[in-house]
């Protein structure tokens, strides 16, 4: 079996809801996005043998299999193909692991991973709430129900049980958040090597060029996070402390050898090890702490070997968990911030992290580095990337 490697890996600055990116549609910007990641590999468009993108709300803008959408929005010819995954947040992550799987195989040889999500345009759950309004029924069915009773798996909920199970306080939770805004303001200029400038029209009509995070607040404290309205009555969790809602794409080139012979360029990082993993579906966001223990005796590595650490922060119960259950210096994961800060793009999150992953591991000199998110339903995927 050959290794899977990455040639180049991009992003977009991510958008607030209703911000810069919202003008773009999804399609649009996910072929914006592969056109961005074809000029920095500067490969032959034809070149490309398949388009995998990640996308959670598969609704609307961003229905009828969007990866195809945006090869057709971008300047691959018609005869590369593309589909849609459907791993909820760990979808471009997914998406970066099916396409490894095929060039390792050697069914293909180079093949683009990545993801787009507007949130702005199609807003979280209407793929499930739109259908349920209209009287067409749920995604949850009699044997679901017959196996986990009356429970309805919330996010919301789970990251409530993530902060009681794990003794961690609401001033915990700040302090992450604040830490997270921190870090990405702090990695203003190491972003400039990962981010695609996306031009866009202002609200006034005018004219820009979207090239940083629009989350990162540089002036926000402890106070101003702490004052946030609970999402729930005497519970810990808040907008403050949990990820922006976002819009934003992010793409990555996968190749194996036979790729980079073609291509005639080195790799800036190997695929060392994929995976993905489940537990309880009702408390849905803790499967990264076991995901990364498994995997790590499974492949006879320790926490140790791994230089840095990316674990998506869609509420801070989930990192901060996580690091009390692993052991991990904090000064090693999510060293540039994260989705408190960055935002958190749904279906490109996965590869808007392993982006910031590999740059990271690039500019920092180190080898090793980890990767986890929760996904709804209680999974999570893990990708161990290797710098070259």
């Amino acid at each position: 079996m050959m290794d899977a490697y990455i040639v180049s890996a991009v992003r977009t600055a991510g958008g607030r809801r209703n911000g810069r990116l919202s003008g773009w549609h999804p399609a649009d910007l996910g072929g914006f996005i592969i056109d961005a990641l074809l000029d920095r590999a500067n490969v032959d468009p034809a070149q490309i043998e398949d388009v995998i993108f990640g996308c959670v709300q598969q609704v609307g803008q961003q229905s009828q299999n969007i990866a195809r959408t945006a090869v057709l929005s971008s300047r691959l010819p018609e005869s590369v193909p593309g589909v849609t995954v459907d791993r909820q947040c760990g979808s471009s992550q997914q998406a970066i692991h099916f396409a490894a799987q095929a060039v390792q195989s050697g069914a293909m040889d180079m093949v683009i991973a990545g993801g787009v999500e507007s949130m702005s345009r199609v807003p979280m759950f209407l793929a499930s709430y739109l259908p349920e309004q209209n009287g067409m029924g749920h995604y949850r069915g009699e044997r679901f129900q017959k196996r986990f009773g009356g429970a309805e798996p919330s996010q919301f909920v789970g990251a409530e049980m993530m902060a009681e199970k794990y003794q961690i306080s609401k001033g915990e939770l700040d302090q992450f958040a604040l830490a997270s805004h921190r870090k990405a303001f702090a990695a203003q200029g190491a972003f400039e090597g990962e981010i695609a400038p996306v031009p866009v029209t202002l609200k006034d009509g005018g004219q820009a060029v979207h090239q940083i995070d629009e989350g990162v607040r540089a002036d926000t404290s402890l106070e101003s996070i702490g004052g946030v309205k609970l999402l729930t009555e005497g519970g810990r969790i808040s907008a403050a402390n949990a990820s922006q809602i976002c819009d934003g794409a992010a793409a990555v080139l996968v190749v194996n050898e036979r790729g980079l012979k073609r291509l005639g360029i080195n790799p800036i990082a190997r695929i060392h090890h994929m995976s993905v993993h489940a537990s309880d579906p009702v408390i849905m966001l803790e499967t990264p702490i076991p995901a990364t223990l498994n995997t790590l005796k499974k492949i006879g590595m320790s926490v140790d070997d791994i230089d840095f650490f990316e674990v998506n922060e869609a509420f801070a119960s989930v990192p901060l968990a996580w690091l009390k259950s692993t052991g991990v210096d904090p000064e090693r994961l999510n060293v540039h911030g994260g989705a408190i800060a960055l935002g958190h793009p749904l279906g490109a999150s996965g590869a808007r992290i392993a982006t910031t992953l590999i740059n990271a591991l690039g500019l920092h000199g180190k080898r090793y580095g980890l990767q986890t998110m929760c996904e709804s339903g209680g999974m999570a995927n893990i990708t161990i990337f290797e710098r070259l």
